[in-house]
């Protein structure tokens, strides 16, 4: 679709789901087990994923100038960390039942190699994530004194009862000196207690430092919802204007001259009624046809305003008799298991039903491809593909300006690839708020 192009960055909007039910309160002594038991998982597991991850760094740069391989080997790096990083915020909100948005991955802004190459740039500088894996070396330091902790728990178990052995003297925790079988209980009812609340105080440590450094600050927070706000806001206005727009273009352009011609052709039928009655005849009927036509026209400018169908049957029925209008073939492939919102489901059939228009007029496509789906996490989700032309630029007031900010102002994501050559795909992802 050459009329297809890609919209400003619109950025990751946050999924709109229903509140869920409150779960059910964890008591401290249990939760801060689980921080313990994460930690010494962590001190086990950090020590290896830091040093694959460093194997990677040193031999992507070593083999960066042989063909190519050094720079596979550094993508690869900069996912391996966003993977990295995204484990340890779901970790965190999971451990201490806090609210966190998912890590996301980068969007490319622009079509092609070079918006993939932004993107790949974004992702490698992202702030977020690069807190994420700070956040999950500090634990694995931290997993890793609890592990001697943890040693140092089960030998002053076992030195507690040296006495009952026929040993003068026990060995340390770490080697060195023995120490007296008539000191061993005391030692090691005081190692038992310092290394219980050096564990306790490693778990509480790593639950402050989690929440400052993983979880964004309520400040923080709020304005990320106003600057998300904002930006829906001024798509709601940008796509009410180009909507405008092009109802007055269709008004005049098509409507109105059919109007005015209506009325010219029975103004000459009523000069002629008397003179020249066949001739009246034939310009009333032309009248008549043209009334039709005007009616026609009326009727879809609507549809383009509201879809009737849409309301009544869904977003498969309204697909439906929309690839049944079009004027190239349209294989469509919905799968809805309920509805979404009023505003979800028309935000996605004009974006569908624009594309196709598009397709039709500009990209000299013979067939195109719809698919729809429901996805986990309440969001809708559409696909348009097309075996046109490509090469699409977005236009200022332009219909893929006016899916740009409908989309936006609904909370959705937007994605268009148009190589020259083509084919051409449009995504949309929109909150389907129940």
């Amino acid at each position: 679709m050459s009329a297809l192009g890609a919209p400003p960055y619109l950025g990751d909007m946050t999924t709109q789901t229903a509140t869920p039910a409150p779960a059910p309160a964890v008591k401290p002594p249990s939760r801060i087990f689980l921080t313990i038991l994460h930690l010494a998982g962590l001190g086990v597991l950090g020590g290896a994923i830091f040093g694959m991850l460093a194997g990677l760094l040193g031999t992507g740069l070593g083999l960066l100038f042989v063909a190519g391989v050094g720079l596979v080997l550094l993508v690869g790096l900069v996912y391996a960390l966003y993977g990295l990083g995204w484990f340890e915020v779901a970790r965190v909100g999971a451990l201490y039942r806090t609210p966190i948005a998912p890590l996301q991955v980068q969007r490319r802004d622009r079509p092609g190699f070079g918006g993939w190459l932004r993107s790949l740039g974004r992702q490698a500088i992202d702030g977020r994530m690069w807190r994420a894996v700070a956040n999950f070396a500090i634990s694995a330091i931290l997993g890793v004194v609890v592990l001697r902790l943890f040693w140092g728990l089960v030998w002053s178990i076992i030195i507690s009862f040296a006495p009952l052995t026929a040993a003068d003297a026990v060995m340390g925790p770490f080697g060195g000196g023995g120490i007296p079988v008539a000191w061993a209980p005391l030692v090691g009812i005081l190692g038992i207690a310092a290394c219980i609340v050096g564990m306790i105080g490693l778990a509480l440590l790593h639950r402050t430092l989690s929440l400052a450094i993983v979880v964004r600050s309520r400040e923080t927070e709020l304005t990320e919802r106003v600057r998300t706000s904002s930006a829906q806001r001024e798509g709601a206005v940008r796509a009410a204007d180009v909507e405008r727009t092009r109802i007055e273009r269709d008004l005049h352009d098509g409507v109105q001259p059919r109007l005015v011609s209506v009325g010219m052709t029975l103004g000459l039928a009523q000069q002629k009624i008397d003179s020249d009655p066949e001739t009246a005849k034939e310009l009333i009927n032309e009248a008549h046809t043209s009334t039709k036509a005007a009616i026609t026209e009326l009727r879809q400018l609507a549809r383009g305003i509201h879809a009737s169908v849409l309301d009544d049957r869904g977003l498969d029925a309204a697909l439906s008799a929309l690839a049944g209008r079009s004027h190239i073939p349209v294989h469509l492939d919905v799968r809805m298991d309920g509805r979404c919102s009023r505003e979800a489901e028309a935000a996605v059939y004009f974006s569908i039903a624009e594309s196709l228009t598009n397709a039709a007029k500009h990209s000299r496509a013979s067939e195109a491809r719809v698919i729809v789906r429901l996805r986990e996490g309440n969001t809708l989700w559409a696909r348009v593909e097309d075996n046109g032309i490509g090469g699409a630029q977005v236009q200022p007031g332009g219909g893929l300006d006016g899916i740009a900010n409908r989309i936006l102002a609904a909370g959705g994501t937007f994605r268009l690839d148009s190589p020259q050559g083509g084919p051409t795909s449009l995504e949309v992802t929109v909150p389907c708020a129940s």
